[in-house]
């Protein structure tokens, strides 16, 4: 009787040590989900925050932006042959499809007519786009989004385009519409000796090309803050939401996780008691 008590509690040894093993898994996942979630939700919060001050710096961008690009929105300008192409993104992730749609929108241009020239802003942009035009890039700058965007970047990044010979440059970004939706837009603009060849300036006064060449600066610039701010907000929100939707996906998974833990320690438990009980009827 002992033997055959015995052999019963070695053969019943590994699944119950298979049992523990199991169990130590579901925790060690569980804890681990449960710290994912923590991150998550405080990225949330932090985005929640960054959004707020984002869109606050987009209203009075927007009536700049908007007053700049008019004289070139009410005009009809040459677009020309020699065309040069700006995306507009950030270094930063973790906010969904924000930097691969823009990187689909300038794909699909390069596709219906191939890219010759281009000024990538941000590292995401360049990195999704360095295979298949990276022979285009004339210049890129990067630490981009990590800080709120400022004139003077925008300055720096229009002084660079009009640095390069084009008749038109397009300039591409996420446009933001609201909190849960955004969209990549393409701005259209002249180069300067394509605005003085428009009879539309000089309709009220003789304009010296210098005074145009000043003015296509500060327009460019202003057109370029408008859309960084636009890119930020569109940034901020797809981060929020993404943080939403893993700190809900993390929330779910630990439900299952701890619906599982319980079922499998309540195996276990009730494995050992099949033991205990087998061990003490053999002993009879």
């Amino acid at each position: 009787m002992a033997t055959t008590w015995l052999r019963a509690s070695m053969s019943m040894t590994p699944t119950s040590a298979r049992g523990m093993a199991t169990l130590k898994d579901i925790e060690t996942r569980l804890k681990s989900v449960k710290n994912i979630k923590k991150i998550t939700s405080s990225m949330k919060m932090v985005s929640a925050a960054k959004f707020t001050r984002a869109e606050k710096a987009l209203k009075p961008a927007r009536v700049y932006g908007t007053g700049a690009a008019a004289l070139y929105d009410k005009n009809e300008f040459v677009a020309g042959e020699d065309k040069l192409y700006v995306a507009i993104s950030s270094d930063r992730g973790l906010c969904g499809g924000i930097h691969s749609g823009l990187g689909r929108k300038f794909k699909a241009l390069h596709l219906e007519s191939p890219i010759k020239k281009s000024i990538i802003v941000g590292d995401k942009a360049k990195l999704i786009l360095l295979k298949t035009m990276g022979d285009t890039y004339l210049s890129t700058f990067n630490n981009v989004g990590k800080k709120a965007s400022s004139f003077t970047d925008a300055l720096e990044i229009a002084e660079e385009i009009l640095s390069h010979e084009f008749d038109s440059a397009d300039i591409a970004y996420n446009s933001f519409i609201n909190v849960v939706s955004y969209k990549p837009i393409i701005k259209p603009i002249p180069s300067a000796a394509n605005i003085e060849s428009n009879d539309a300036v000089y309709a009220y006064d003789e304009v010296d090309s210098e005074v145009v060449r000043c003015y296509q600066e500060f327009s460019l610039a202003n057109i370029i803050h408008h859309a960084l701010k636009e890119q930020e907000s569109s940034e901020q929100s797809a981060r929020m939401n993404a943080m939403e939707n893993a700190t809900r996906n993390a929330g779910e998974m630990i439900d299952k996780l701890q619906l599982q833990y319980n079922r499998t320690r309540q195996a276990v438990i009730t494995r050992e008691l099949i033991e205990i009980i087998s061990g003490a009827n053999a002993l009879e």
